[in-house]
């Protein structure tokens, strides 16, 4: 998949609405832990959301930015505090949401 047209990200922000944020990122900042831990949930859930708390020295935008460049993932949104990230899995098993975006034309 080359890019997420209007109607996926919709889709997804939809599911992310009523996710939780699985990982907050705090004073520490993005460091390469945070990057392997983020990897490693987008292989299995394909869609995430996490947080970056008020004492990180960081900013949402730039940092969701960057974890995708990294990663390869694509910046679902940002609102507040919060970001959200989703990468198709290379793992059959874990395809579900990616499976359902690409009837989404």
């Amino acid at each position: 998949m080359t890019s997420l047209n209007k109607k996926q990200v919709n889709h997804l922000k939809k599911i992310a609405h009523h996710e939780k944020p699985i990982f907050q990122m705090g004073k520490e900042g993005l460091g390469q832990t945070f990057l392997d831990q983020v990897d490693q949930a987008l292989t299995k859930r394909e869609l995430i959301k996490f947080k970056v708390l008020q004492n990180s020295e960081e900013e949402i935008r730039e940092v969701t930015a960057e974890i995708a460049y990294a990663l390869d993932a694509y910046v679902v949104q940002v609102i507040g505090h919060t970001g959200v990230l989703y990468r198709p899995s290379h793992i059959a098993k874990y395809q579900k949401l990616s499976a359902n975006l690409k009837k989404i034309k």
